[in-house]
């Protein structure tokens, strides 16, 4: 956690301070949501259940694309993590 920042004195300096700590939060709260996501998929996989991985894998894919188009992620980032696990889905399905 950043240390909190010296107290601002104009007032519009007070509400950029005030919507950063609220886009922060959110910010935090959508990649730890993320997170979660992506490790319900990669366990899907590990379990070879079909079923579960297609459902896991599109509700990941589905959160990295909002996650992207929201610039809580970049879009390239978001790409790359969505491919890892479709990877990681094909190979699961395959095996």
């Amino acid at each position: 956690m950043p240390a909190a920042p010296k107290k601002k004195k104009n007032p519009s300096a007070i509400k950029r301070a005030r919507q950063a700590v609220k886009r922060h939060d959110k910010n935090v709260a959508v990649k730890s949501a993320l997170k979660t996501v992506s490790k319900k998929a990669v366990a899907a996989a590990e379990k070879k259940d079909a079923g579960e991985i297609a459902e896991t894998l599109k509700e990941a894919t589905k959160a990295y694309a909002k996650a992207a188009s929201k610039g809580i992620l970049h879009k390239n980032t978001a790409s790359r993590k969505i491919s890892r696990l479709a990877k990681a889905a094909n190979k699961a399905v395959k095996a």
